[in-house]
């Protein structure tokens, strides 16, 4: 998939990263890379950011997530829903239970789920605003935020208008969920009006020909939150082509290097995954759409999600130097 040149770089620079990391107890200092203390992950005008979810090892407050970041250097992320509604006051409860449930099981568990879309007609965006400001404050934007069930069946109006809402909020400018037309056919209208871009995540059920189809012809602002590492496991393909065709559609990247043939998730630099390739056509071509990366390889014993988080950074940071 690679050349030999260009994997045996990707390795040197990985090992450099986990080398530094090792030996240097003021690693996150470095990656901050601001005398003001506030990270900075743009690496020569290529912003890398993370998705929030590759902290789930870890307590999960918004507040938690945010000290992450600044330990890894993080200047954008793309965050994860929960925490941030759970920062607004999102109440207890109105999730599904799985397996077989009693009536009186199934009466609460529906009252619990009119209450959580009753609590989301009706919540101020005075707490999202306060969440944004939070953030920006310690150095970091919050460049999307991710609603998996947006759009899905059967979701009423209203409770779009609120995804949406918390989104400019926030400040983000877009939202991610799973690939589904359905759902780009129900967002699309919405999405236009609010001017906040819906970026449909991939998984390795993508292939070169998924969006020549139907799906981002229903708004303009529809578009890819693309994860170059699943594609390159589910096709054992390049994403190259990917990114050269959908640029002006792409809403972020996630990187993560999976080896082809529906490998496992590697180490950056040790997959089959052009990630270094990726980030420096972005660099040349002046993309702007942000490179988050998603922590999903095992972490090794003796670490932790954050740890491993600034060693993918650092592996982005010194590609791009």
């Amino acid at each position: 998939m690679r050349d030999q040149n260009t994997t045996s770089l990707s390795r040197r620079q990985f090992m450099t990263a986990a080398a530094a990391v090792a030996a240097s107890a003021t690693m996150s200092k470095y990656a901050l890379g601001s005398s003001a203390g506030k990270p900075n992950s743009n690496f020569n005008g290529v912003q890398i950011g993370a998705i929030t979810y590759s902290f789930r090892s870890m307590p999960g407050s918004a507040e938690d997530i945010l000290k992450y970041c600044c330990q890894c250097g993080l200047s954008s992320i793309e965050l994860m829903g929960d925490p941030a509604e759970r920062f607004a006051g999102l109440p207890a409860g109105g999730g599904r239970r799985r397996g077989r449930m009693t009536a009186e099981q199934k009466k609460a568990q529906q009252k619990s789920q009119e209450d959580l879309l009753n609590w989301r007609l009706s919540v101020s965006m005075e707490k999202y605003r306060t969440l944004r400001k939070l953030y920006n404050d310690a150095g970091v934007n919050i460049h999307i935020v991710k609603f998996g069930s947006i759009g899905n069946a059967g979701m009423p109006d209203g409770e779009i208008e609120y995804y949406f809402n918390v989104a400019k909020a926030l400040g983000a400018k877009g939202i991610t969920r799973e690939i589904s037309e359905q759902a780009a056919e129900r967002l699309g209208p919405f999405a236009d009006k609010h001017k906040i871009m819906i970026g449909f995540h991939n998984h390795t059920q993508m292939t070169a020909t998924t969006y020549d189809g139907p799906i981002l012809s229903h708004g303009k602002y529809l578009g890819l939150n693309f994860d170059i590492g699943h594609y390159v496991a589910g096709t054992s393909e390049s994403p190259i082509p990917i990114l050269e065709e959908f640029h002006d559609r792409i809403l972020s990247l996630h990187i993560k290097d999976r080896k082809v043939n529906g490998g496992q998730n590697m180490p950056f630099g040790l997959g089959d995954t052009p990630v270094a390739l990726v980030l420096n056509l972005m660099k040349r071509k002046g993309w702007t759409f942000p490179a988050d990366i998603e922590l999903e390889y095992r972490i090794p014993e003796g670490s932790d999600a954050v740890t491993e988080v600034a060693k993918c950074v650092q592996f982005c940071r010194e590609s791009l130097g």
